[in-house]
């Protein structure tokens, strides 16, 4: 056949009126918003979401909350949380971001009345960027201490040590048959940490921040750089960067584990780790304690898994990633459990006291106890070198998350404008937060990072999650979220997620949120007390994120026109171009309804690009089917 005649009949089968807008240019093979980037490859949302869920919790606050909380008996409460609290939340978020192809800002055109919800999301991931990287800022320190053949907290008689440090390779080598008294002394890891590193001696206290130590402003910039370059090019290049980040951690987490469970006396302290004491199941303090873990080593609410999943093709499988991500987030806290508690038992012995008085938590296990352990090992800067590198990787892909998530909300909303200029806009995001950071690299500087952790992500966070809840439950409609899921995926979200979206998780955290304020505690660092000015201010921190809503709510009403109950109505309905970011996944309610459309039924656009009815296609069929017979029922 001649080319023009070919050309006729190719016009004859795809008529003019059947191009969506999306498919003009003639690339049918895209089915994603080609200028707002994707991941490049299978695997990197995958990788991401598991970075961003394992970070420097799983290995410094998971362990010592099993052992506080009834040992192997705590993982009861546990999985239970996770079912109830962790994987419908998990799901939840993704599904939202995914079905949108939108940020945690413009993701509330699902109902614009509650967009404050996004702006409460964006203060309190900055505020927690802000420190978070200050950890990741320490962690390059030691890892740059390490680069030695002495490690120098090793031994007493620095210019940082006083008379209380105690070596215990001279008590070792002294082979003392008497017990020594060690309660009123000081590890030499401990004066390294507080007096060389922090410096804390030159501060007397949070409203004394002291000079800068520019060595660790020095490293918060190399932290902020290397986060910078990591981000420079959006999910396409922290997508390639998770491969590395989010893998290698297990790969030292498993020689940790093997060196630790060698060790002579590692069973006193696995046996510490894991002894179970059902008793404790009855205080309502441990299933509390099980849901805090849940909800903060998942990341709910913060906008990170929003982020990731609006970044993925519409048909992707959330549902099986939320599974492996939850379920391997959870292993992953166990296994670090036993690579922390087999070390401890090992201390334990060398240094003849029980393991509870080497246990801790956060900053403390990190910086003071894990290193002093270390010093105790043949090749102890090699250990130590892998210890901190470890960290480092799990840090950094979780700070990626934050920070994707505050430039990805900002460009959603203003995309003519910060879209095409994104790398020069996640460079001011990064200087600005380096600079707000930089009274956290001053000698007082701790007691700032202990404000911010206590309460930047606090009650607000739980605030922010519960009304997310209730707002795709009760505002936008089961019935409606659920018919989403089932277009996007194929499926229906079964009797387990309703109830938990229900009643189950948001029941849940508002019981974790109840019990955070009846249970409310000063912030202490040490022997430290704060200031009532400084707790002022903590609290301030939560409430701001929280009035975010109301003054959304009140911007959301101005905006719209009638009398006040009309404005309110109006304003809590889905905004006109909500749903499916392209046109060929807008089916049913969604047909015609983005700007410009000319497509009467993308199912046409649809069976252009595959040939054929897919098993999409039969769901979309079949979600409009269900509709009309809905709306014949109500006519009725």
């Amino acid at each position: 056949l001649s080319h023009p005649l070919m050309n006729f009949l190719a016009q004859l089968v795809t008529p003019e009126l059947l191009v969506s807008p999306s498919s003009q240019d003639g690339d049918l093979g895209s089915e994603c918003p080609e200028d707002r980037g994707n991941w490049t490859g299978r695997l990197d949302f995958l990788l991401s979401c598991i970075g961003y869920c394992v970070g420097l919790g799983n290995v410094w606050r998971f362990p010592y909350r099993a052992y506080t909380n009834g040992g192997g008996a705590f993982l009861v409460p546990y999985f239970i949380m996770l079912a109830i609290c962790g994987i419908p939340i998990f799901f939840m978020e993704l599904s939202l971001g995914q079905f949108s192809s939108l940020g945690p800002l413009a993701v509330w055109k699902i109902s614009p009345l509650f967009k404050g919800v996004g702006m409460g999301t964006i203060l309190i991931v900055s505020l927690v960027a802000i420190y978070y990287n200050m950890i990741i800022a320490y962690v390059l320190f030691y890892l740059f201490a390490s680069l030695t053949s002495d490690l120098p907290w090793q031994h007493c008689g620095n210019w940082w040590n006083t008379d209380l440090c105690l070596d215990h390779h001279v008590i070792k080598a002294g082979n003392t048959t008497f017990p020594v008294n060690i309660t009123n002394t000081v590890s030499p890891s401990e004066e390294y940490w507080s007096r060389y590193v922090l410096h804390i001696q030159g501060s007397s206290g949070i409203g004394d921040p002291g000079r800068i130590r520019w060595n660790l402003c020095l490293c918060l910039l190399l932290s902020w750089t290397i986060v910078y370059l990591c981000i420079l090019k959006g999910v396409k290049s922290s997508g390639k960067v998770v491969y590395f980040t989010a893998t290698f951690p297990y790969l030292i987490l498993v020689m940790l584990l093997i060196r630790g469970v060698t060790l002579e006396g590692a069973w006193k302290g696995i046996r510490f780790y894991l002894t179970p004491q059902f008793d404790h199941l009855l205080s309502s303090k441990v299933w509390i304690e099980a849901a805090l873990q849940i909800f903060y080593s998942l990341g709910v609410g913060f906008g990170g898994l929003l982020t990731f999943a609006s970044y993925n093709t519409f048909h992707q499988n959330i549902y099986r990633d939320t599974f492996i991500v939850t379920l391997g987030n959870a292993v992953t806290s166990i296994l670090a459990g036993f690579a922390i508690f087999s070390v401890l038992g090992y201390m334990s012995q060398e240094l003849g006291v029980p393991v509870n008085q080497v246990a801790k938590a956060g900053p403390g296990l990190a910086f003071v106890v894990y290193p002093q352990a270390m010093t105790m090992l043949p090749l102890s800067p090699f250990w130590s070198f892998l210890f901190f590198f470890m960290l480092l990787t799990l840090g950094l892909d979780s700070q990626f998350a934050f920070m994707e998530t505050i430039v990805t909300a900002v460009t959603d909303e203003f995309p003519y404008y910060l879209r095409p200029k994104k790398a020069s806009f996640s460079a001011v995001i990064c200087i600005a937060l380096f600079l707000m950071g930089l009274i956290l690299t001053t000698e007082g500087g701790m007691y700032w990072l202990v404000l911010l952790d206590d309460y930047s992500a606090g009650f607000g966070l739980m605030v922010v999650v519960i009304t997310t809840c209730l707002v795709v439950t009760r505002v936008y409609g089961m019935k409606r979220f659920c018919r989403d899921i089932h277009m996007m995926l194929g499926f229906k979200p079964g009797p387990y997620f309703r109830a938990c979206w229900m009643v189950l998780s948001p029941a849940t955290m508002m019981a974790l949120l109840v019990y955070n304020i009846v249970k409310y505690q000063p912030s202490e660092y040490g022997s430290y007390r704060f200031p009532a000015w400084a707790e002022v201010l903590g609290i301030l921190m939560g409430v701001l994120s929280c009035l975010m809503i109301p003054v959304g709510m009140v911007v959301a009403v101005l905006r719209e026109e009638g009398m006040l109950w009309e404005r309110v109505q109006q304003a809590s309905r889905p905004a006109m171009d909500w749903g499916p970011s392209l046109e060929e996944n807008r089916t049913g309610m969604y047909v015609a309804s983005l700007a410009g459309s000319q497509s009467p039924k993308p199912l046409m656009v649809h069976m252009r690009k595959y040939g054929g009815i897919t098993s999409y296609e039969n769901t979309a069929i079949e979600v409009d089917r269900e509709m009309e017979e809905e709306e014949e029922e109500s006519m009725m």
